[in-house]
């Protein structure tokens, strides 16, 4: 019975992903949701995002958050319009979330939405919103075990940054060993090793999603 309740509610998510979906392909706005656990560094790294990219292309951004509007405070500074939705307890954003927070953007007045997900490796990457691509962010002091232990948001992922990369002598974590066990899982996937803290890396990130935008 509880294997039926899940399948009913992944199924009823999907329809409404794919209705945010063919909006958001109309309006003709690309849509990343960006995964990872709490302390990734990810509302960092779309800070550094928005800077490279905000006089070249038009953003919005959502935030998902169990609670307080801190991220999303982070985010207007930037002058980027920005909606925050808070799950009240649930450990991702779904599809219906999503349909509610679009009607806050003037979607002809954009180009790239980014919907940053509640920090969690797990219930995340099981819930579509509708994006064209899932991004993952994985800081290297979380450890190199993670992808093994967590595979499916590296899976189902097109990107992953590794970030905290300025860290690395304070870790044990081997970059040869966390990338190898990433492409076991997805062979495709294109990492860029990022420190969202100094800007290393951050330009080859940008310089790649600009390039899905515009294609």
């Amino acid at each position: 019975m509880e294997i039926k309740v899940n399948t009913g509610i992944l199924e009823a998510n999907e329809a409404t992903a794919k209705a945010n979906k063919e909006l958001l392909k109309a309006k003709r706005v690309f849509t990343i949701n960006v995964m990872g656990s709490p302390g990734a560094g990810k509302t960092t790294l779309l800070e550094r995002t928005i800077e490279l990219l905000k006089d070249r292309i038009r953003m919005g951004v959502i935030e998902g958050d169990i609670y307080t509007a801190k991220d999303a405070q982070r985010i207007e500074k930037h002058g980027i319009p920005v909606k925050q939705i808070n799950t009240g307890g649930a450990c991702h954003l779904d599809a219906r979330m999503v349909e509610k927070a679009l009607n806050f953007f003037n979607l002809d007045e954009l180009d790239l939405m980014i919907i940053e997900n509640v920090g969690n490796l797990v219930c995340p990457v099981e819930f579509n919103l509708g994006e064209d691509l899932k991004i993952a962010v994985l800081s290297i002091t979380e450890g190199d075990d993670k992808p093994l232990k967590y595979p499916l948001i590296f899976k189902e992922s097109a990107a992953v940054l590794i970030n905290k990369v300025d860290m690395l002598e304070f870790t044990d974590v081997n970059l040869e060993t966390l990338e190898r066990d990433i492409r076991l899982i997805n062979p495709h996937i294109k990492i860029f090793f990022v420190s969202a803290r100094t800007g290393q890396g951050i330009r080859d990130w940008t310089d790649w999603l600009l390039q899905q935008v515009e294609n």
